[in-house]
């Protein structure tokens, strides 16, 4: 009995093993030549295995970029969101947040890039596009931001701002650092990185909280 549940923690190893090796082919698959052309047989050749490996572990290439899909929030959300958790105020969470974020980037530019593919070329198993959906349960670390802002304000912190509007903001500023090209050859990640921090700061604290900062500073 001990040498059947082994070789089934064996078998299971292995099978979980292939799954990644699979994951991250697609992953540069995604990278080099896009959604539209990532078929399961590129993704074989880059993973250096038989197209029926794929499919013994993934259904077809929709089932594949759905389960990579998720991987790659996964991984992303728990990089930002351990480097959170690790601040204790709403200012450091936020200042952790955005750092996190963009560090994310310069550190993961394959997985960003394939999260992006899948996202603007992809169906979830409903068949609706993935940029469609809205629900913010589903979004861990938009939820987290959220929840930053609003405990900012409660406790005084952060200014009377629209939190639904600020997260727009935010989000839309550390995203554009990955989009937009112009800017990425003008300023680096950790340029970008503190400047945002410093504009998002002044942006959401309080007005008394400011004032306090300041005089501090010249003293």
């Amino acid at each position: 009995m001990k040498k059947d549940n082994n070789e089934e923690r064996k078998q299971s190893f292995i099978a979980e093993a292939r799954r990644e090796q699979i994951i991250d082919a697609a992953i540069h698959t995604l990278d080099e030549i896009g959604y539209v052309k990532a078929s399961l047989a590129q993704i074989a050749k880059k993973a250096r295995i038989s197209t029926g490996l794929i499919s013994y572990h993934f259904s077809d290439k929709n089932d594949l970029m759905n389960q990579l899909l998720i991987k790659l929030i996964e991984r992303s959300s728990s990089y930002i969101l351990e480097r959170v958790n690790k601040e204790d105020t709403p200012r450091n969470k936020l200042n952790a947040f955005i750092s996190a974020s963009l560090a994310y980037q310069g550190t993961h530019h394959e997985h960003n890039i394939a999260l992006l593919e899948i996202v603007f070329n992809a169906r979830t198993p409903d068949n609706i596009p993935y940029y469609k959906l809205s629900d913010e349960e589903e979004d861990p670390v938009l939820y987290e931001l959220q929840q930053i802002l609003r405990d900012g304000q409660k406790q005084g912190v952060f200014g009377d701002f629209n939190v639904d509007v600020m997260c727009n903001l935010i989000r839309g500023a550390i995203g554009e650092y990955m989009l937009n090209t112009a800017i990425t050859k003008k300023v680096d990640l950790e340029t970008y990185s503190s400047e945002l921090v410093n504009i998002v700061e002044k942006a959401v604290l309080n007005t008394e909280k400011k004032e306090t900062l300041n005089k501090g500073s010249v003293n």
